[in-house]
């Protein structure tokens, strides 16, 4: 048998013999990168303060007090939460401290590989699952909410990336794996009904010497059943997230073209720190969680512990399902974003851009719309969204008013590409911004010999049909399954 590398599990590395022998020359790196030159903040008959001041106010006038209707489905942008949490992590830099993006460290793999559910796998990340014969199992539920996450006894998650813990309906999206696992993985070790599909799913597209050679003998049945999962979800990322948020157009280039060659950063500091942030601006003033309930802003029921029962979610109204209640929507991507971003009630100390000389006051510190302009131009010093379009051939738009009126005349790329949606895209990311999350998730899959890209007959598993989008047939089908999951009670913590 083929020797692993230390530090992989075996099917890391089977992934990696993947790369290695279908895909390109190198693998996948584990740190941010850089699409564009770095852009410092170029200060001339102003200050710094000046600078803070006029993103302050530009912030401020996104703050958005009522819901409006986009395309998409309100659930799409806590499944992008969760997608971000999956491909990205940045735990070094601090905001306003000016750092180089190849020195961060990207603790969650840049691939599409659900890792931040599984961690590293039952053997690596034991304390993640069961034990005994539901070993190969999440550990999931509380015996005060069975459909809360397990926890601690500190309350703590016992999750694959804590993040998704942060607010309760992330943490639902993140649920729905983990229940989708342990139901599978029931089926598979009582050889019932779906086993014989997801065996023949989880080996399309792998030679059985490649299997063989970096599978355990006794992980198989997991291994099946992660792959299954995993092509399912690299399917619903590209074909139902994505054309919800991006232009048809730029998905279909960033299809057939490297828009920044293959050398590119697999992770640029473009894509985590600006572009992919478009899901900010598509939060609503409030939800409604259950049906017939009252609407509630996103931070009225807090993340980070355990979670009532009656906070379970009512999942037809965040995805559109048959014969369900009316879905609700997500905003419209554009330069508005619902007024609880601007007061993160978790933020309780001032942030201090010490290479500056200045300080955030609280109410700054806790307004993400700032927040995520500083960290462009002090943090990262990312291109401006003029430039990226100038690099790209989009339309340019222009400085906003705000800004203009105060001598600036580039726009940091985080705001220009909401404002590209909503001027050009009809409240979907298009232009610069368009392209640069089209263009990374394509290369995500590209790269990855073991991903859907690969498979071009592939089609989601008819247990997961019936519904408008297989992300809400798996929601569906956890609900009208989540019964049978082997002593679901051991699995239980917290």
């Amino acid at each position: 048998m083929a020797g692993t590398h230390h530090g992989l599990t075996r099917f890391d590395q089977l992934m990696k013999t993947c790369l290695h022998g279908d895909g390109p020359a190198r693998p996948f790196a584990q740190t941010l990168g850089r699409l564009l030159p770095p852009n410092p903040v170029h200060i001339k008959n102003i200050t710094h303060a000046d600078v803070i001041h006029a993103l302050d106010d530009l912030s401020q006038g996104m703050s958005a007090t009522v819901n409006e209707d986009g395309p998409a489905d309100a659930g799409m942008t806590f499944l992008g939460q969760f997608i971000d949490h999956d491909v990205t992590l940045d735990a070094t830099s601090a905001l306003g401290t000016r750092i180089d993006p190849a020195t961060i460290p990207n603790v969650r793999t840049p691939a599409l590989d659900l890792d931040c559910v599984y961690g590293a796998g039952p053997e690596a990340s034991n304390i993640l699952y069961g034990e005994g014969e539901q070993e190969q199992m999440l550990l999931y539920g509380r015996d005060e909410n069975p459909l809360d996450l397990a926890r601690t006894c500190a309350g703590k998650a016992l999750i694959g990336d804590p993040r998704n813990d942060e607010n309760i309906i992330v943490a639902q999206v993140h649920s729905l794996f983990i229940e989708l696992h342990n139901i599978l993985m029931s089926k598979v070790m009582e050889n019932d009904g779906p086993a014989a599909d997801i065996r023949a799913c989880a080996h399309d597209g792998i030679s059985k010497q490649v299997w063989m050679d970096h599978v355990k003998k006794k992980l198989e049945s997991f291994e099946e059943v992660r792959r299954f999962i995993r092509l399912h979800y690299q399917w619903i990322v590209w074909n139902e997230f994505l054309p919800a948020f991006v232009d048809k157009a730029c998905l279909e280039r960033a299809a057939t073209e490297h828009l920044f060659g293959w050398d590119a950063p697999v992770m640029p500091v473009e894509f985590s720190g600006a572009c992919y942030r478009f899901g900010h601006a598509t939060t609503q003033f409030e939800y409604t969680l259950t049906e017939g309930g009252t609407p509630q802003q996103l931070f009225e029921t807090l993340g980070f512990g355990p979670r009532p029962e009656h906070a379970n979610l009512t999942m037809d109204l965040f995805f559109t399902h048959s014969h369900g209640p009316d879905a609700q929507k997500a905003r419209p991507v554009g330069p508005k974003l619902g007024e609880p971003l601007l007061n993160l009630p978790f933020v309780h100390e001032e942030i201090e851009l010490a290479e500056i000389g200045e300080t955030l006051t609280l109410p700054q510190s806790r307004n993400l719309a700032l927040r995520n302009m500083v960290r462009d131009r002090y943090t990262y010093q990312l291109a401006s969204g003029q430039h990226v379009a100038t690099r790209l051939g989009t339309p340019e738009v222009g400085v906003p008013d705000e800004l203009k009126s105060k001598g600036f005349d580039k726009t940091p790329l985080w705001f220009y590409s909401l404002q590209e949606a909503e001027q050009h895209g009809h409240g979907k990311l298009t232009g610069a911004g368009g392209a640069i999350v089209a263009t990374v998730f394509a290369n995500l899959l590209k790269r990855d010999a073991t991903t859907v890209w690969h498979l071009p007959h592939f089609k989601p598993w008819d247990g997961f049909g019936g519904q408008p989008s297989c992300i809400a047939g798996i929601a569906a089908y956890v609900r009208d399954h989540r019964d049978h999951v082997i002593h679901p009670e051991k699995l239980r913590c917290g």
